[in-house]
């Protein structure tokens, strides 16, 4: 297993990786709680979930038995046409927990689908209305939401997305103030489609925090604009903010809620769009040609729901939301004697994440920075998996977390400041 890296490099390419100048990938052989365990030994403490997606931790075994227990008596049926009961329940217990006036679920596969989705549906509801010019989605500056077609439209183009730009939509981009929403939507008048925001916490833009009052403004503004608010939970929802939804921590019902990451703990893809009733009905008609063109292969999988319905039974038993935020708050306590530190600003928490941004020049900040690299080696070298996004230092880890991993994240993130000199 030592030799893994050098037989990936004559055979795999890498998601979000310059392979011309980045170092051999992790060889990663197992994952138990919080750690990682690479071939030579080496244990990696995992502070970012692996991509925001780990919610309870690496082969935690209730979730381990649900699947190998529907891998057994269903793995796999086309859901057009069929169903089954591990979709059923698990759209039945997202409706019981999701915000108050959400009431159907179509299944996707990742966050990138469930936006994709979302937006599909949309626009579509407004051929249906007889409202075809309304095509022009708002979005917030710095939003990433995916890397398939629409989603990366929805996406600030930069740094990602500029080589696809003559084949993305229109999109009005506006800062998360509630003021520039209502003058984007007065501009646009009836070619506003609805806005879509990752409510709370923007995670690729470098994890930055917006008020509440913003994201209850926005959905004052849709309601009265009459356009539908798309939240995009695919990272904050499953406790992320400390609530098991950031819309119910801020006190509302988007129209359509997108889920991914999470769902199943991690451990397997899944996706999820929740809409109202007034969506989906005006899909129904006697007209088959009215029907929503769109589907995955394995939309929901009966081993994938399988193991969605024990995560969610996992965070409630666990009030998982509750312990990722103090897991938050642990890691923020450490970062505390960076406050005054002037090589850093903006120390911040949010549910179980934690973050600041180190005080460089325009050249090193964003996404591309030069920083990058060399701040993920220190981390793996202390013992500790980040991944900075540019200048931006963050964590956000597992629910299963001890204190004492905790602090050990907090510390090595310090630690990255005092390297800097």
């Amino acid at each position: 297993m030592i030799d893994l890296p050098a037989r990936d490099a004559r055979v795999v390419w890498h998601p979000y990786t310059q392979h011309g100048v980045e170092g051999p990938p992790l060889p990663v052989v197992r994952g138990h709680g919080a750690w990682l365990e690479l071939a030579d030994g080496t244990r990696i403490l995992d502070a970012i979930s692996s991509w925001w997606a780990t919610l309870h931790g690496h082969s935690e075994p209730a979730l381990v038995e649900a699947m190998h227990a529907q891998a057994r008596q269903l793995d796999h049926v086309l859901f057009a046409g069929a169903t089954h009961e591990p979709a059923v329940r698990l759209a039945e217990s997202l409706l019981a927990v999701a915000p108050e006036g959400l009431s159907r679920v179509f299944f996707s596969d990742d966050g990138s689908t469930a936006v994709e989705a979302a937006l599909k549906m949309v626009l579509q509801s407004w051929v249906h209305h007889g409202e075809p010019q309304r095509r022009v989605f708002v979005a917030l500056t710095g939003a990433y939401h995916g890397d398939t077609f629409g989603a990366m439209a929805a996406g600030d183009p930069e740094p990602f997305f500029g080589a696809f730009a003559p084949l993305l939509f229109e999109v009005r981009r506006v800062p998360a103030d509630a003021n520039e929403l209502a003058r984007a939507f007065d501009e646009l008048g009836e070619r506003a489609a609805g806005f879509l925001l990752e409510p709370l916490l923007q995670g690729a833009a470098g994890m930055r925090v917006m008020g509440e009052r913003f994201v209850q403004a926005a959905r004052t503004l849709c309601t009265e604009r009459g356009v539908p608010l798309v939240a995009d939970e695919v990272m904050t929802g499953f406790g992320r903010t400390g609530e098991l939804f950031a819309c119910l921590r801020a006190g509302i019902t988007p129209d359509v809620l997108c889920l991914a990451k999470g769902l199943t703990g991690g451990v397997l893809p899944l996706a999820a769009t929740v809409v109202t009733e007034e969506l989906f009905a005006c899909f129904l008609h006697h007209e088959r040609s009215r029907f929503f063109p769109h589907g995955h292969t394995f939309t929901a999988n009966p081993i994938a729901c399988a193991v969605a319905n024990a995560s969610l039974e996992l965070c409630r038993r666990r009030d998982v939301p509750a312990r990722l935020d103090a897991i938050g708050r642990v890691i923020r306590e450490e970062l505390r004697p960076l406050e005054h530190d002037p090589r850093v600003r903006d120390v911040r928490q949010l549910g179980g994440m934690a973050a600041f941004d180190l005080v460089v020049a325009d050249a090193d900040r964003g996404y591309l920075s030069a920083l990058t690299p060399d701040l993920r080696r220190r981390a793996i070298a202390a013992g500790v998996l980040l991944r900075p996004l540019g200048n931006v230092v963050y964590a956000l880890p597992p629910a299963c977390t001890t204190d004492d991993e905790a602090r050990r994240i907090g510390t090595v993130m310090r630690e990255l400041v005092a390297g800097m000199d």
